[in-house]
């Protein structure tokens, strides 16, 4: 049976382990109901956050992507994170929207190869507004321009296929951050924002609104 209800979360400002804690209880709780109880009408929950600047590494990650000793991590007030999502290394910071799905993909009727290719194709549409050209490539999750830098990394945790982790969208992000770092084990490759990409500085609050509105219509959903 599809369920398409949803609990939306803004957590603002927060560093990576707390949202990290929060999240993972969601998606623990969620897998505990699927397996005890089988409900249907448990409603998928969908948090946005801006974390504080944390470099992230994935479970399939390589430590000599990250560029700082841990003494110049300090020193530039810089956290780092050893999470369980897949995918290498990345940065989350102010200006960035971070989107973290808690969604059960049966009760979405999808798989996670389709819910990957899905997430991929709602910020290619939705960059479309900014006159930006997003497109994908081969074997590395996220959004690219001119396959070269990228603007949107994700990276996803599945289990009895309710899923956690999920987006980094650079908005307003600075950009420096990634030169710390070989973005998600790529040293031939940059990152970008939609204001590096239209020289303008975009109003966050506006865009996460319009985030959120595009987001329930593109999985077709529904706010409890």
């Amino acid at each position: 049976m599809k369920n398409n209800t949803l609990i939306f979360i803004d957590l603002y400002q927060i560093k990576y382990e707390d949202a990290f804690n929060y999240q993972e209880s969601l998606f623990q709780n969620a897998v505990k109901n699927k397996l005890i109880n089988s409900p249907k009408n448990i409603p998928h929950h969908l948090l946005f956050c801006e974390h504080f600047p944390v470099f992230t590494l994935g479970k399939s990650g390589k430590m000599e992507n990250l560029l700082l000793s841990e003494i110049a991590l300090k020193q530039k007030n810089i956290d780092f994170f050893r999470t369980n999502r897949g995918g290498d290394i990345t940065f989350h910071g102010l200006g960035q929207l971070t989107i973290y799905p808690i969604f059960d993909l049966e009760k979405l009727e999808i798989s996670l190869r389709e819910y990957i290719f899905k997430l991929e194709e709602f910020i290619i549409q939705f960059i479309q507004k900014y006159n930006i050209k997003g497109e994908r490539i081969e074997n590395a999750a996220g959004v690219w321009i001119e396959k070269l830098r990228k603007i949107c990394a994700i990276g996803i945790k599945s289990s009895r296929m309710i899923t956690m982790h999920g987006l980094g969208f650079n908005i307003n992000t600075d950009l420096n951050y990634f030169s710390f770092i070989n973005p998600c084990g790529f040293e031939d490759k940059s990152s970008c924002s939609i204001a590096s990409e239209t020289k303008k500085n975009i109003d966050f609050d506006v865009l996460k609104k319009e985030i959120l509105h595009d987001f329930l219509i593109f999985f077709g959903l529904e706010l409890v």
